[in-house]
């Protein structure tokens, strides 16, 4: 019987699924079994859309179609945990597959702790993380630094601490990220200070870090997270679905430098960015003066997976001048105080912003301080965060009746 705390080497029991797959195809295998036994109603996944810059969210109900989502797109940077509360009602009423990254899972248990996902409903499996890279940039690069046609280019990915491209005519090229980043080309700013890069919140955390010998290439590092997870995986062998052997020691010990290593490049980039920020008054002054250029879309809101309220508070009038482009600073204060100790460094306020300003990197830095005072870390469990955390509709209802604001009360 598989238990929590297993690994192994796992790969799909079908050639078809191995050939299409990425590293032997168990994730798309075991995401195919999970909705073939009725173990999930749907799979949210992500497929290649017009080319590989072009990562698009589909949920699936058919099995067969599974095939579809098969392989990777460093290219993509969607978020899915907001989709699912959005689009999918949270999982309420329906069993959801999803593979998730750090972030998404990050993302996920932040909005679980506010009752707007429920987790019974949702069947993760995460997938280890080097990074992405913003399809503009991607484009930019390829034909900067690469010297290709950016269209030309039919698959990508990054291994070995390369990004390697592979062209219509199957050539091969590859150049290290550390010389592309200082370059100011590679990873996003928020994936670069990213340390969660094997997601063990999810029920399997897979990847290709650890897959040593004549499996390499072609098997999945499964590490079994939760009880969940070790019913799917047994599940899906006994159905023949996959096939598995015992995790090599010597690639569990390489999995685990793999992952340090990456830490450690976090916590590198987290110095530099931060630095680079400064402190106090000086990095207060350069942060109004980035935010200055707000032209107050609320893309920044739209696509935080923090940000879940009915009534938002920089739509108070009270609170945030309304009428001003750029908005006064109070609007950006409310957004930094609002997710003080709950941003996931998912990059997505950045991502989206039209006016390039790198909120993920304000909201990280504060975030991170955070950590330092009290010891809490977003996404990693169901720890409640630092402040009061309240279900939004049921305070508002209390806030009318006793026009009181004091809400700590409720945690005695």
């Amino acid at each position: 019987m598989v238990a929590k705390g297993d690994m192994f080497y796992a790969w799909a029991a079908e050639a078809a699924c191995q050939e299409r797959g990425e590293c032997g195809g168990a994730v798309t295998a075991l995401l195919t079994h999970a909705l073939r036994s009725g173990m999930v109603d749907a799979v949210l996944a992500v497929k290649r859309g017009q080319d590989i810059y072009d990562a698009v969210p589909t949920l699936i109900t058919d099995p067969e179609d599974m095939a579809e989502t098969a392989g990777s797109l460093h290219c993509g940077t969607l978020l899915l945990s907001k989709l699912l509360k959005n689009y999918l009602d949270g999982a309420e009423n329906m069993r959801i597959g999803i593979t998730v990254k750090g972030c998404d899972a990050m993302g996920l248990y932040e909005l679980a702790k506010r009752n707007q996902v429920n987790l019974d409903n949702v069947l993760m499996i995460g997938v280890n993380c080097g990074g992405s890279v913003s399809p503009v940039t991607a484009r930019k690069m390829i034909r900067e630094k690469f010297g290709v046609d950016p269209d030309d280019v039919v698959k990508e990915e990054i291994d070995k601490g390369q990004f390697i491209i592979q062209t219509k005519d199957g050539q091969h090229k590859g150049i290290s990220m550390d010389e592309l980043e200082d370059e100011g080309y590679g990873r996003r700013p928020n994936c670069r200070r990213c340390k969660m890069k094997v997601p063990r919140q999810a029920d399997l955390a897979c990847g290709n870090w650890g897959v040593i010998g004549d499996k390499a290439g072609k098997a999945t590092f499964v590490e079994v997270c939760s009880e969940k997870g070790a019913n799917l995986l047994d599940a899906a062998e006994k159905a023949g679905a996959v096939v598995t052997e015992p995790a090599n020691p010597k690639g569990i010990e390489i999995r685990g430098k793999v992952e340090n290593s990456m830490l450690r490049l976090g916590d590198k980039w987290r110095k530099r960015y931060f630095e680079d920020l400064g402190e106090g008054k000086e990095r207060l002054q350069k942060i109004r003066e980035e935010t200055g250029r707000c032209i107050k879309c609320y893309a920044c809101i739209e696509n935080c997976p923090i940000c879940y309220c009915v009534e938002c508070s920089t739509k108070k009038s009270y609170l945030v001048e309304p009428g001003k482009v750029p908005p006064p600073f109070m609007f950006h204060l409310i957004r930094y105080a609002h997710i003080a100790d709950s941003c996931i460094n998912c990059g997505q306020c950045e991502e989206h912003c039209a006016m390039d300003i790198p909120n993920s990197l304000y909201m990280h830095a504060l975030q991170v301080e955070m950590e330092k005072m009290f010891g809490h870390t977003p996404g990693v469990n169901m720890e409640l965060p630092v402040l009061a955390l309240v279900e939004e509709k049921s305070e508002r209802d209390r806030l009318a009746a006793t026009g009181s604001d004091q809400i700590f009360d409720i945690f005695k």
